[in-house]
C-alpha cells in the first residue's frame, strides 16, 4: 500500500519484512523459486504485514517475531491469491501475467501450497501456542470462504448476508488477526489484542467493499485487471446487490449469467445500467460505517504514534482509488 510521507518512519521496517519476504520463498527447486520470487516481484499492499507492524508497536515491540509474523501472514495470502486464479483461470493479477498464466495449473497449485508451508515453518518458529490456534482457525475460514465462493457462482440469489460472511473469510479476517497478533507478540492484554482484531475486521470489511466498488468506478490499468472483472468471474458483490433493487438490471444480468461467458458488449451495458442505479453510493455508505466502526475500536488503545497511524490508514482506505 503506498503510504502518505507521514509515515515515512515505518519504511526501513517495512523494507526488512520486504527482505524477509524474500528469502523465506527461496527454494531448492527452480521452478517453485522462480514462481515464488515472481509473485513477491509483483507487489501488492503489503497491508497484513502493515498491520502487524503498527499492532506490535502498541506494545513491547521485537523485530525478530513481527518479522516471522508478517512474513507467515503474507505468504498465506499469497497463495490464496494464486490459488484463485488458477480456480478463476485468470490470466492477469495486478497488470501482471498470473503463476497459472505462465505454468499452468499445477505449477501454480504447488507454488500455493508451497507459499503457505513456508508460512507455516515460519510461524512456528514463535513459541506461543496461542498464535498458532488463531491463525489454524483462520486458514480453515479462508479455505470455507472459498468454497462458498465458488459454490455462489452465477447464482443471483444470494443476500447481502451471504456477501459479508463471503467478504469476512476472503479479506477481513486475516487483517483482523494480522492486528491482533502483532498485538499479541507485543505481549499485550487480551481487551487490546480483542480492541485490535475488532478493528481489522472493520477495515478489511471496508477494504473488500471498496475493491468491489472499484471493480466497477476504476480503470483496467489501475485495477490491473478487466473492469467489471467479478461479474465476468460470476462474483455477486455488494454494488451488484444493491443494483439488483432495479428489476430490469436483475433481468439482465441473469440473461448473461445463463451463458456464463460474457461478450464485453454484455459487461458494458450491465456497467451502464449499474452506474445509473444509486448501488456506488449505498456501497460506500456502508463502507464508511465499516470505518466508523473501525476508528471507534481503537478509542482505548495506548495513545502511541502506531494508533494514530492506524487511524490514518483507515480514512486512507476509504478515499482510495486503487
Amino acid at each position: 500500500m503506498k503510504l502518505p510521507k507521514t509515515y515515512g518512519y515505518l519504511k526501513k521496517d517495512l523494507d526488512s519484512i520486504e527482505k524477509a519476504l524474500y528469502r523465506s520463498i527461496q527454494a531448492e527447486h527452480p521452478i517453485l523459486r522462480e514462481a515464488s520470487t515472481e509473485l513477491v516481484k509483483a507487489g501488492g499492499k503489503r497491508i497484513r504485514p502493515i498491520f502487524v507492524l503498527l499492532s506490535s508497536q502498541l506494545g513491547d515491540f521485537h523485530l525478530e517475531k513481527v518479522l516471522k509474523l508478517a512474513v507467515s501472514l503474507e505468504l498465506i495470502h499469497m497463495a490464496t491469491l494464486v490459488h484463485d486464479d488458477v480456480i478463476d483461470d485468470a490470466t492477469l493479477r495486478r497488470g501482471k501475467p498470473t503463476i497459472k498464466h505462465q505454468y499452468g495449473n499445477r505449477v501454480a497449485i504447488y507454488t500455493g501450497d508451497y507459499l503457505l508451508a513456508r508460512a507455516l515453518e515460519e510461524v512456528t518458529s514463535i513459541k506461543d501456542p496461542r498464535l498458532h490456534q488463531i491463525l489454524s482457525k483462520a486458514m480453515v475460514e479462508v479455505c470455507i470462504g472459498e468454497i462458498e465462493q465458488m459454490k455462489d457462482k452465477f447464482n443471483i440469489d444470494q443476500s447481502i448476508r451471504n456477501y459479508l460472511r463471503r467478504i469476512k473469510r476472503k479479506t477481513a479476517l486475516l487483517i483482523a488477526i494480522s492486528c491482533q497478533l502483532g498485538g499479541l507478540v507485543a505481549g499485550l492484554p487480551k481487551e487490546h489484542t480483542n480492541q485490535l482484531y475488532r478493528y481489522g475486521y472493520y477495515v478489511g470489511m471496508s477494504f473488500q467493499i471498496i475493491d468491489d466498488i472499484l471493480d466497477f468506478t476504476s480503470t483496467a490499468k489501475e485495477l490491473g485487471k478487466p473492469v467489471g472483472n467479478d461479474l465476468i468471474q460470476g462474483n455477486i458483490t455488494l454494488p451488484v446487490l444493491f443494483a439488483m433493487e432495479d428489476r430490469a438490471f436483475t433481468e439482465r444480468l441473469q440473461q448473461a449469467f445463463q451463458q456464463k461467458e460474457m461478450e464485453k458488449s454484455e459487461i458494458n451495458e450491465l456497467l451502464t445500467m449499474l452506474k445509473r442505479t444509486n448501488a456506488i453510493e449505498k456501497s460506500y455508505e456502508w463502507s464508511n460505517r465499516y470505518l466508523q466502526k473501525a476508528l471507534t475500536s481503537l478509542a482505548n488503545l495506548p495513545d502511541e504514534k502506531a494508533k494514530q497511524i492506524l487511524k490514518d490508514i483507515a480514512l486512507y482506505i476509504g478515499k482510495r482509488k486503487y
